[in-house]
């Protein structure tokens, strides 16, 4: 049987109506966007058409201090902007459902509104984990317990482990502070696991996002609530190292998981926006196969993405890794 993938039968076709290709796109994003926690604090750079498959984002060094005095009526030399271009290859990632023949492309049809959904879902976290991996190999990392390594990383009580703490996330704050990297409204923010979030939650500052929801430009998806200058946004597809921390309690115990938590600041890293060229809404309807669907019983939904992500300034992305209280 023929590949049905060999079908290049688009919403950029006569296909659909341009009111359903519209609408089945719009669905598409909006349940894909909802699953993007890592990508929302990257700066965004669209794929350029016809530009091959790299693209840039240019950093810009900071001035230095002007600390020698005018001198009266003499202007003064001027300065050069530094900056430095940073390249990313895009890569594709897709999905589709097959359909059966009750499937009807002549109207706005619950099916395809279902099967978008679904397909949007996976697109949204598959660019998430994509993101999330790219992001988790950054090189400026700090440990929990006061441990040097992930594989010393570990939890046997309430009173030896290597769970996030208040102290953790005030040092994380202070090396930020310390590359004078840039807070993104106000605050730094942390993409944390929701194992990892039960050891944090208790602190009695802990401050509710409803608390401070009027005093910053908007609430991110996922935020949970801030403390210490941190706002702290909690995502199940977080990393995990899985078993490559210390070894469990028990002989022959297997090693246990450590948790990356991801602090923030502003332009640390580039992303590929899902909107315009980023993510594609495709349907090949029954019959489009030709004879691989002969008596026209098959349609397919799917999703494609031309995406990447890009860490940019590595001092400004910090990863504290941590175990987390069973």
């Amino acid at each position: 049987m023929a590949d049905l993938n060999m079908n290049v039968n688009t919403t950029g076709t006569a296909t659909l109506s341009a009111e359903n290709k519209t609408f089945y796109q719009r669905v598409l994003i909006e349940t894909a966007e909802a699953e993007l926690i890592h990508e929302q604090f990257g700066q965004k750079r669209p794929i350029p058409k016809n530009n091959g498959k790299t693209t840039e984002f240019r950093q810009f060094d900071p001035l230095p201090e002007a600390t020698t005095p005018l001198t009266e009526g003499v202007t003064p030399d001027g300065q050069t902007i530094s900056t430095k271009t940073v390249t990313a290859t895009v890569q594709q990632y897709g999905g589709y459902v097959t359909l059966s023949d009750t499937l009807e492309l002549t109207a706005i049809d619950n099916v395809i509104v279902e099967a978008t959904k679904l397909i949007g879902s996976q697109g949204g976290r598959t660019m998430d984990a994509v993101v999330r991996e790219i992001l988790n190999a950054g090189t400026n990392v700090m440990y929990g317990g006061g441990k040097s390594s992930r594989g010393d990383i570990g939890y046997t009580s309430e009173t030896v482990n290597c769970n996030m703490t208040v102290d953790l996330i005030r040092k994380a704050v202070r090396t930020l502070e310390k590359q004078s990297a840039p807070r993104i409204d106000g605050y730094y923010v942390a993409i944390v696991h929701p194992d990892v979030k039960y050891d944090i939650m208790s602190d009695k500052d802990w401050k509710d996002p409803n608390t401070y929801k009027d005093s910053v430009e908007h609430l991110f998806k996922g935020e949970i609530g801030s403390l210490y200058g941190v706002r702290f946004v909690e995502n199940p597809r977080a990393k995990i190292f899985e078993q490559e921390g210390a070894a469990g309690v028990g002989t022959g115990a297997p090693k246990q998981n450590v948790y990356s938590t991801l602090f923030i600041a502003e332009n640390a890293y580039g992303i590929i926006p899902i909107e315009g060229s980023g993510m594609e809404h495709i349907v090949k309807p029954k019959g489009s196969a030709g004879t691989a669907d002969p008596i026209n019983q098959r349609s397919t939904v799917g999703w494609k993405c031309t995406t990447t992500a890009v860490i940019l300034v590595p001092q400004y992305l910090l990863r504290v890794e941590t175990s987390a209280t069973p």
